[in-house]
């Protein structure tokens, strides 16, 4: 039989062998996959590496910053790089290799260098900014059109932040009186959630978006670590997309996230946020005034153009209608004409036709001679009695006032001119 060791004895050479080959701290470069901390403050890891061509992971290991370390590396950290320790991020880390017959192989951090983070987080930026161009979406919301007078305003932040409630204060307080409706969206404006909280955000004003002229992304001050959320692609792509201006309004004066990049506009804090969009409600009030005035300055101009038209009308009126009145004169005539002519060619197409006949026929054909002479006797009457000037031709006149025919004495004013029309002529007056 085979010289056999236990378990333990194997896991006992194990732990002696690594705390010979790994006697002193390792700087080790690796990415956080997973990261918590527990009510003790003792914060635990899980570290990856990946294949740089498939982007698989090679290898996995956990480790451990006791909680007393954990205090003084997280802030320095955050400090330094502006950026969290969450998930995804790149880290170079010193630490002690221990093997437990339990737990297994993990690693003891003792020190971080946010040096190599910076240079880590900068190239990732780089990476999605570059991303966000090649796909053709980088400037996608800068390009939309922010209507004229932006007053329904959806707003995602956190309900209980100091800079939502600077935003509303300053929107709705302004000094000019304009009216705005807002409606927040909640959203988490901070941590390893705060990203997908804030895509969710956007799809539910997507859902009301015909109720709303814009967006705007707005948080108070914070730790300058809490904006990493606002440097990932998956909200960069989100905003850069959206259909309606995004405006954010983030409290912080380092340079400009990758969300304030893709946005419509990025102002510094909430505060300046209401600023701009009381300036837009401003500029548009100062427009519409501009254009009031030119408005009226058009009416002004087209009333007296029309004033000046309507006067000359009227003082042409007289000769338009003696002149109408003579032209139906004739065309009266003409028709009167015109049935005579008619009624003798029918009496002496009728009388050829009848000349033919018997004798009996001849008693008929005077009987319908008379009947037509005295219908066309008749004709004229009628003609005579609707001509306008056979009233002219009986002595009587026929007053006109404003261009209208007189037919009361209520239709004249004291101080109007009257035309009087004769058969041989007008005469003007005023009436008293």
């Amino acid at each position: 039989m085979p010289e056999a060791c236990s378990l333990y004895e194997l896991n006992e050479r194990i732990k002696d062998a690594i705390s010979v080959s790994f006697s002193q701290p390792l700087w080790v470069k690796a990415e956080i996959s997973e990261i918590r901390e527990n009510a003790n403050g003792h914060c635990y890891l899980e570290l990856i590496e990946k294949d740089s061509k498939s982007d698989r992971i090679t290898v996995r290991n956990k480790a451990t910053i006791w909680s007393f370390t954990y205090r003084m590396l997280k802030s320095y950290f955050e400090t330094a790089t502006g950026e969290q320790l969450h998930a995804g991020v790149k880290i170079l880390i010193a630490c002690t290799v221990e093997y437990h017959e339990l737990y297994g192989l993990s690693l003891n951090i003792s020190d971080i260098d946010p040096t190599y983070t910076l240079g880590e987080v900068a190239i990732r930026r780089q990476q999605i900014i570059n991303q966000l161009q090649e796909e053709g979406i980088a400037d996608m919301n800068k390009e939309l059109e922010l209507t004229v007078a932006p007053q329904r305003i959806a707003v995602i932040s956190s309900s209980t932040a100091a800079g939502y409630g600077d935003f509303l204060d300053q929107l709705q307080g302004n000094s000019f009186g304009f009216q705005f409706y807002t409606h927040l969206f909640p959203a988490i404006m901070q941590g390893d959630r705060s990203e997908q909280s804030l895509i969710e955000a956007l799809d539910v004003v997507y859902q009301h978006i015909d109720q709303f002229d814009a967006v705007v992304i707005i948080r108070g001050g914070g730790a300058t670590a809490d904006l990493s959320c606002f440097d990932r692609y998956s909200l960069a792509a989100h905003t850069a997309q959206f259909p309606l201006p995004v405006i954010t309004g983030i409290g912080h004066q380092r340079d400009n996230t990758i969300l304030d990049m893709v946005a419509y506009a990025c102002l510094k804090t909430p505060t300046a946020v209401a600023e701009f969009l009381v300036n837009r409600m401003q500029q548009a009030s100062g427009l519409l005034d501009e254009q009031q005035e030119n408005l009226v300055q058009l009416i002004d101009e087209i009333s007296e153009k029309h004033s000046n038209r309507l006067q000359e009308l009227t003082r042409k009126l007289p000769q338009l209608l003696l002149g109408r009145t003579t032209e139906h004169k004739m065309q009266l005539e003409r028709y009167q004409l015109q049935l005579k002519q008619a009624a003798k060619t029918i009496i002496a197409n009728r009388h050829q036709k009848l000349s033919g006949y018997s004798q009996p026929l001849s008693i008929l054909t005077n009987r319908l001679i008379r009947e037509q002479r005295h219908l066309l006797e008749q004709k004229e009457l009628q003609l005579k009695y609707i001509n306008p000037l056979s009233i002219l031709d009986k002595g009587y006149t026929m007053t006109y006032a404003n261009g209208k025919r007189v037919t009361s004495v209520a239709d004249v004013q004291s101080g109007d001119r009257i035309t009087t029309a004769f058969k041989d002529g007008n005469t003007n007056s005023i009436a008293e």
